[in-house]
């Protein structure tokens, strides 16, 4: 059991992370008309003229997409993974119009009533709670479905990388929400779908943004002993050559916190105020004295 438990975990996740962006959408997205890219996009915008369940539509536009990209998904798990996150999203998306919540005096009715006419916080309240939702499908490994399967067939078929086929896809999608729902629906969307992205990304990658730190100086030893003694870091040192000089300058190497940032300033800076330093931003840290290397 122990062996099959991160799996059950990843579907569970998948399943909650769609139900999540089925009620993002019906509380937020299509009461606004705001169709902020991708399948669940054209959905909204076919269920407009016609009437036909947005559910249905996105689970049919995801079917030959995700023939088409079978090969690019990553290996047969995370082609399950994405193929179950595609079917409980379209599922939920139409059912959750069942749930009580959505009845006549229900809590999501009562909502939708409140934020009627107010496209901006519709726009920011489903930006968010869809934002969490697709960062708790990447971390089950893997994908909505749509914009994802499309962006991976693009970038294999004709060489076009995976941030400008998101691009051109969403892009395309809002264009044409524009002629149908309205301009300054449009605008909102293109906010959503930017403001999903950054959820996303912080609830896949965790909050724990960090500071590396790589030093050019003369005092390597001070240096480092005066980082591992204050702020309990440790300092990693680097062969480097100068291209100018041609002589060896070794480069001290650091990840801190952003706290720490300014402590680390005003030692390089004590004891040797000629030094060269370079601050940059790394997204994670894992190991001792950050967070715990795992597997996920």
């Amino acid at each position: 059991m122990k062996k099959y438990f991160p799996t059950f975990r990843d579907y569970f996740i998948i399943g909650l992370s769609s139900a999540i962006q089925a009620i993002s959408l019906r509380i937020f997205f299509v009461p606004a008309n705001l169709a902020s890219g991708g399948v669940s996009g054209i959905a909204q915008l076919i269920n407009h003229f016609t009437d036909l369940p947005i559910g249905l539509m996105v689970l049919l536009g995801n079917l030959p997409l995700f023939a088409l990209g079978w090969r690019y998904l990553g290996g047969k798990n995370f082609a399950f993974r994405t193929a179950f996150a595609i079917l409980t999203y379209s599922l939920l998306t139409d059912l959750v119009l069942k749930l009580p919540i959505f009845g006549a005096n229900g809590a999501a009715t009562q909502l939708i009533n409140d934020l009627q006419g107010d496209i901006f916080l519709n726009s920011l309240y489903g930006a968010i709670v869809s934002g969490i939702g697709y960062g708790l499908v990447y971390r089950a490994r893997g994908t909505s479905g749509g914009s994802d399967i499309l962006a991976r067939i693009l970038n294999h078929w004709r060489g076009v990388s995976m941030t400008q086929s998101y691009l051109m896809v969403d892009t395309a999608v809002i264009l044409a929400a524009g002629f149908v729902f309205g301009w300054k629906e449009a605008l909102y969307a293109m906010i959503t779908l930017y403001v999903s992205g950054i959820v996303s990304e912080t609830v896949l990658e965790g909050g724990g943004t960090v500071r590396t730190a790589m030093i050019v100086t003369s005092n390597i030893s001070e240096i480092s002993e005066r980082i591992m003694e204050d702020l309990e870091r440790g300092v990693t040192v680097l062969d480097g050559t100068g291209a100018y000089t041609g002589n060896s300058r070794p480069v001290l190497y650091c990840v801190v916190s952003h706290a720490e940032v300014a402590t680390l300033k005003s030692i390089v800076h004590e004891i040797d105020p000629e030094a060269f330093m370079v601050i940059g931003v790394a997204h994670e840290a894992l190991g001792e004295g950050f967070k715990p290397l795992k597997g996920r």
